[in-house]
Order: C-alpha cells, then sequence, then structure tokens
C-alpha cells in the first residue's frame, strides 16, 4: 500500500482531506485499490494463516515434571496459582495498535500530509500483523509451560497408565515425567493455551507497536539529526520503549510468562518494527531521508537533501517553509512521487535537483534559517 503513481498528473492532493469531487474522490480510491490489492490479499492470507495456527495443536508432545517420590516439586516455577492478567486482551490490543495511531494523528496536526499519515498507518499494520503471526509460528513448533501450569491442567499421575498411548507419562529421572494425557481439566483449549507460553505475543505486540511510534517520533522530532534536541525530544523518543517494556514486564508479575518469553516476544516485536518502518519510510537513522515516505513505483533519489516537508520539529531550520497544504500550492501534485506532493517540493527527483539548481540546496538554506531559529521551542 503505497502512494499512486499512474505515471500521470492527477488532482490528489497530499492532505488529510480527500478530494471533495465525488468523481475525483471515486478515482482517487480506485487508484489507491490498485496499488494495494496485492498487498490486501496478502494481509488476507497471512490472517487466515495466523488465525489456523491460533487454533492448532501444539506440534510437540511437552513433559513436565510432578514431584520426587518425596513430594518435592522438580520445577515449582510451573506451580503458580492462576490469576487474571493485570492487562486484559482487549486493553492489551487496545494500547499496541491505538497509542501508535494517536501519535501519528497529533503529528498530523502540524503536518496534514495524507501519504506521511497513509505510510505510517500500513507501516503499524505491517508490524503488527507479521509479530503476531510470528509469535504464533513459534507458539505452534516450540512453545512452553506457563508458570500457573499446573494448576490449570490439575494432573492426576493415577491416570497415566491408562492414558499412555504416547509412551511419555512416568518416565525420566525417578519415573517423574508426563505430558497432558494426566490434566483433568474439561477445558482442553486452556490446556493448550498453557503449553504456549513461549514467546510471549502480547509481549511481540507491545514492541512492534510502540518501537514503530519510536521510531516516527525521531524522524518527525529529529531526535537523532544535525542539531542538539531539546530534552523532552529525546524524553517522547524513549517514551514508547518505556512503555512497552512495562506493559511486557506485568506479563512476568502475574505469572502469565515466564522472562524469557516476554524477552524473546520483545526481541522479535523491535525487529519487525525495524524492518517495516525502512520498507515504507526512506531510512531508518539517517536524518536527511528518515522522515520521506516511499513509493513503490517511483524511486526516491538519495543523492538529493532530503528536505523537510514532513517534518514536525521547527528547530534548526528543519521543516521551515516546506509544509503547505498541497491544496494551497501550485502545480498540481503528482500521486506517489515520493512524498505526494509537489514535484521536487523535498529536493528529490529530476524535478527537485533542478529546483536545487536555480535556488539552492535546502541544506544551505536551513544553515541560513539557524540563526533565526534559536528561540523557537519546538
Amino acid at each position: 500500500m503505497d502512494p499512486v503513481n499512474d505515471g500521470t498528473r492527477s488532482g490528489v492532493e497530499d492532505s488529510l482531506a480527500l478530494p471533495n469531487n465525488p468523481l475525483r474522490s471515486r478515482r482517487f480510491f480506485l487508484q489507491w485499490l490498485k496499488a494495494s490489492v496485492v498487498d490486501i490479499v496478502t494481509m488476507a492470507i497471512l490472517g487466515a494463516i495466523a488465525l489456523a495456527l491460533f487454533k492448532a495443536p501444539p506440534v510437540t508432545k511437552r513433559s513436565f515434571p510432578l514431584a520426587h517420590e518425596n513430594g518435592d516439586n522438580v520445577y515449582p516455577q510451573f506451580a503458580y496459582p492462576y490469576r487474571d492478567q493485570f492487562i486484559p486482551n482487549w486493553a492489551a490490543a487496545l494500547l499496541a495498535v491505538g497509542v501508535p495511531i494517536l501519535g501519528f494523528a497529533i503529528i498530523q496536526i502540524r503536518l496534514r500530509s495524507f501519504w506521511d499519515f497513509h505510510n505510517a498507518m500500513v507501516g503499524l499494520l505491517y508490524s503488527l500483523l507479521l509479530a503476531s503471526l510470528f509469535q504464533l509460528i513459534l507458539k505452534w513448533a516450540v512453545g512452553g509451560l506457563r508458570p500457573h501450569f499446573l494448576a490449570t491442567c490439575r494432573p492426576d499421575p493415577s491416570m497415566a497408565a491408562e492414558r499412555n498411548s504416547s509412551g511419555f507419562n512416568g518416565v525420566g529421572y525417578g519415573g517423574g515425567f508426563y505430558n497432558r494425557d494426566i490434566c483433568t481439566n474439561p477445558d482442553k483449549r486452556s490446556v493448550t493455551n498453557e503449553l504456549q507460553s513461549f514467546p510471549s505475543g502480547h509481549s511481540a505486540s507491545y514492541f512492534a507497536g510502540f518501537v514503530f511510534l519510536s521510531l516516527y517520533l525521531n524522524a518527525k522530532l529529529k531526535v537523532f539529526a544535525d542539531y542538539q534536541p531539546a530534552l523532552w525530544k529525546l524524553m517522547l523518543f524513549h517514551l514508547p520503549f518505556v512503555a512497552a517494556t512495562v506493559c511486557a514486564g506485568t506479563l512476568v508479575i502475574d505469572d502469565s510468562h515466564n522472562w524469557y518469553d516476554v524477552l524473546v516476544g520483545g526481541i522479535l516485536g523491535t525487529f519487525v518494527a525495524l524492518t517495516t518502518y525502512r520498507i515504507v519510510f526512506a531510512s531508518l537513522w539517517d536524518s536527511r531521508y528518515n522522515h520521506i515516505p516511499l513509493n513503490r513505483n517511483t524511486p526516491l533519489s538519495y543523492d538529493a537533501d532530503g528536505g523537510n516537508g514532513t517534518v514536525f520539529t521547527r528547530r534548526a531550520g528543519w521543516g521551515s517553509g516546506s509544509t503547505e497544504k498541497a491544496s494551497d500550492s501550485s502545480p498540481v501534485p503528482v500521486p506517489g512521487a515520493g512524498l505526494g506532493e509537489t514535484p521536487g517540493a523535498d529536493g528529490c527527483g529530476p524535478e527537485g535537483q533542478r529546483q536545487q539548481e536555480q535556488n539552492g540546496s535546502p541544506e544551505r538554506e536551513r544553515e541560513g534559517r539557524k540563526e533565526h531559529s534559536s528561540g523557537e521551542i519546538v
């Protein structure tokens, strides 16, 4: 899903407002749908696979210890009492999805760039979908015991003899290892869930959404750029990561997961967020380009200066004079020309290079504006 580029000029504006003309709105939607249909179908297929994995029983037969002859638990870390999660599932989903969207929306109060918001939303969707799919694959293929597994399973060793078709009951050192065959809980789905602790899906989702938001804030606020930013910008950059860590940490406190489940889920979500941000924006850390939303059909000229068009901050010349709405600018923008704004507005592509030759590079303009922006807050 990306800015539509049909090779012709169009009336699609790089604004949060879609065209007012119904015919233009219909054409805009059809162009977008044509460019996005492959991604939509792919996401539907991946979603169906994820749902099938969620309902599928684990591949492996996980054994667990009960007690030695003296009654001591072999692994007491699986004997914790069951209790509800501190953050219920609906709240976890709301946090992982809603907080990043809220961050994008606040940034758009100043930017008002349709394609920037579009790419941010699409990247977030990619990140959450892939993180969910990958953690479900690991749960299905690897899995592990939750800290309150025994409390949910309610095992009865006397049932091992009559249910030992797998040959994994009453085996191991001291004959104290069994599998789910001796669980007396009639809710088979709950027992299956207790065997799929690794990795933490909630942790993967938190980090997939919040790390993506951190990268977006860094690009728009220019936290790591060519000037020294204010401390509050650095704090905002770190805040989503800290929030993800706190939310994921509650899963250890309420005994829903082991610490290593949460750690691996966080690593998985972070990696997915890094890769998905990079496919919808021009860079991860290069401050010249990491704010620019990419287009699938039109390559970005990395030889040119990145420009200031979709930057929230106004410090050190960033964002100055480059945030006019497309409806107020001329000529008519080409959808998908990198930002979906007026061609060359950000110094990219042949048109942008010609403008640089005539007017001077945006880098030199920023240098000339630094002394005038030193007293600004943002």
